[in-house]
C-alpha cells in the first residue's frame, strides 16, 4: 500500500511553493528505507516481519519561473526504472536498478528548464539512500535533451562520498565482497535514450558504477546495458521486452556476467486498474550466489545457473 500527498509547484506566474510526502507499507518497504550509519534512524527499523514501513519521500519545494528547488528526502535522478511500481512497465526490476543505483537522497536539488527542449538538474545530498544524517557528500545532477519529436536523451550523474558504512544496506550486500566498515566513494553515470516510432518505444540504458573504500580498494565495479522494447497494442493493452547485461565485480580481480530477458504485458481495462504478468529468464554464467544452493545441470552442487520465473501483480490507484 502506497499513500502520498502532494502540492505541485508551478512558477510560471511567479513564486510558488509545495511539497510531497509518501508512505509505503509492504514487502517492498525495506528496499526503500534509508540505510545509514546505524539502525534506528529515520525509517530503517520500521519492520513488521517480512513487511515494513517506509517514508521514501518527504520534501518541500519552491519555484519561480522555470526554476525550482527541492529540499528534503526524495527519489534519485539516476536510471530509467523507478521505485514506485505504477511508473514501471515490468513487475520485476533490472539487476542494475536494484543493485547498482541509489533509490533516494536527502539534500537539495535544483531543477531548471532552459527551454522546451533542455532541462538541467544539480544539487547536493548526504550520500545514497540515507536519512537526515551525515552519511556522505555527493553531487547529484543531470541533463535532459529533447533532440527530436521522437528522441529524448537523459544523462544523470552522482559523484562523491556515497556512505560511511556500506554494509548497512542489506540489499546491496548480495554480490559485493566489501569491508564492513567500508567508506564508499566513487561515481555513477547513467545514460538513457528513449525513442518512439508509431506504437513502438525503445529505451537504451547504459550505467557505469565505480567506487572505492577509504584505502583505495575497489568496493563496487559494475557496467550495465539494458534494452526495453515496448509496443502499444491498443489503449488497454501493451507488450514489452527487456534484455539486460549486468557485469559486476565478483572477486578481487574478476568481473562476472549476468543476463536477463523479461517478457511482459500491461493490461489496463479501466483507468484505475492495471495487471502486469511477466515471464523472466536469468542466465548466471559465472554462478554468483543469486539463488539457493542446489545441484547444477552437470550434477555438481552449486548455485543455480539458469532460472525461469513467472510473476504477476495488480495495481489499483485511487
Amino acid at each position: 500500500m502506497w499513500l502520498y500527498a502532494e502540492k505541485s509547484v508551478d512558477g510560471t506566474d511567479g513564486f510558488d511553493y509545495g511539497g510531497r510526502v509518501d508512505y509505503l507499507y509492504g514487502v517492498d518497504a525495506q528496499d526503500t528505507q534509508a540505510f545509514g550509519l546505524d539502525n534506528g534512524h529515520w525509517d530503517t527499523d520500521w519492520d513488521h516481519g517480512i513487511y515494513g514501513h517506509a517514508i521514501p519521500q518527504l520534501y518541500g519545494e519552491v519555484g519561480y519561473g522555470k526554476t525550482s528547488v527541492k529540499f528534503g528526502h526524495f527519489f534519485t535522478l539516476i536510471g530509467y526504472e523507478v521505485v514506485s511500481a505504477p511508473d514501471n512497465f515490468f513487475y520485476s526490476h533490472a539487476y542494475t536498478m536494484y543493485n547498482s543505483e541509489p533509490f533516494t537522497h536527502s539534500g537539495a536539488l535544483v531543477s531548471h528548464q532552459a527551454n522546451e527542449y533542455v532541462t538541467t538538474w544539480g544539487g547536493y545530498a548526504v550520500g545514497w539512500d540515507s536519512g537526515f544524517e551525515d552519511n556522505g557528500d555527493i553531487f547529484l545532477g543531470g541533463l535532459s535533451l529533447i533532440l527530436t519529436d521522437n528522441l529524448t536523451v537523459t544523462y544523470t550523474n552522482t559523484t562523491g562520498r556515497f556512505n560511511e558504512r556500506f554494509s548497512s544496506n542489506p540489499a546491496l550486500n548480495t554480490f559485493f565482497p566489501v569491508n564492513n566498515n567500508a567508506r564508499e566513494r566513487g561515481q555513477m553515470h547513467s545514460l538513457v535514450a528513449s525513442s518512439t516510432l508509431g506504437k513502438i518505444n525503445h529505451v537504451l540504458q547504459i550505467d557505469r558504477l565505480d567506487s572505492e573504500d577509504q584505502n583505495g580498494l575497489t568496493v563496487r565495479d559494475t557496467l550495465a546495458i539494458n534494452n526495453y522494447l515496448l509496443y502499444s497494442v491498443c489503449d488497454e493493452l501493451a507488450a514489452g521486452l527487456r534484455f539486460e547485461w549486468w557485469n559486476v565485480l565478483c572477486g578481487p580481480n574478476d568481473n562476472c556476467d549476468i543476463y536477463a530477458l523479461t517478457a511482459g504485458l500491461n493490461y489496463k481495462p479501466c483507468d484505475y486498474f492495471r495487471i502486469r504478468p511477466e515471464v523472466r529468464w536469468d542466465w548466471d554464467v559465472d554462478r554468483l550466489p543469486l539463488q539457493v544452493n542446489e545441484p547444477r545441470s552437470n550434477g555438481i552442487a552449486g548455485f543455480r545457473e539458469v532460472q525461469t520465473t513467472f510473476g504477476i501483480d495488480a495495481i489499483v490507484t485511487f
